[in-house]
């Protein structure tokens, strides 16, 4: 009886885990197609910002940053973590990090999967602190 339920338990888990698998899929966001106008800016650790324009048909900004030099960085397992930004690194000793926003709020993907729509405007900034 005891093994009938913990199968009964992982069965549901392991269905639970595909159902939030397609419902991720479903719901993620989606980049606009054709081309846009977008701007990022640049927060650096002295308080220093720089906007750069860009008019894109890119889908994702990880994508148009990199391919423009802007950024650079290490692939992880939940996407490009930001090292550098427009020559300045962060300083993991320092804990130092690059914080990615969207019209002052925090976005909930990693660059390279932040889609990219007509109008943003991004900012890079560095920050100090886990």
């Amino acid at each position: 009886m005891e093994k009938k339920k913990i199968a009964a338990a992982g069965i549901l888990l392991i269905l639970a885990c595909i159902l939030a698998g397609v419902l991720y899929f479903c719901l993620r966001p989606q980049p606009s197609e054709g081309m846009k106008h977008i701007s990022v800016t640049v927060v650096h650790g002295n308080g220093e910002e720089k906007v750069f324009p860009y008019d894109t048909d890119a889908a994702y900004l990880g994508e148009l940053l990199e391919a423009d030099g802007l950024i650079s960085g290490e692939d992880g397992q939940f996407g490009l973590f930001i090292t550098e930004v427009d020559g300045e690194t962060a300083d993991d000793q320092a804990q130092e990090w690059w914080c990615i926003t969207k019209g002052g709020e925090m976005v909930n993907t990693s660059v390279d999967t932040t889609p990219i729509e007509d109008g943003d405007e991004f900012e890079l900034t560095l920050k100090e602190g886990y």
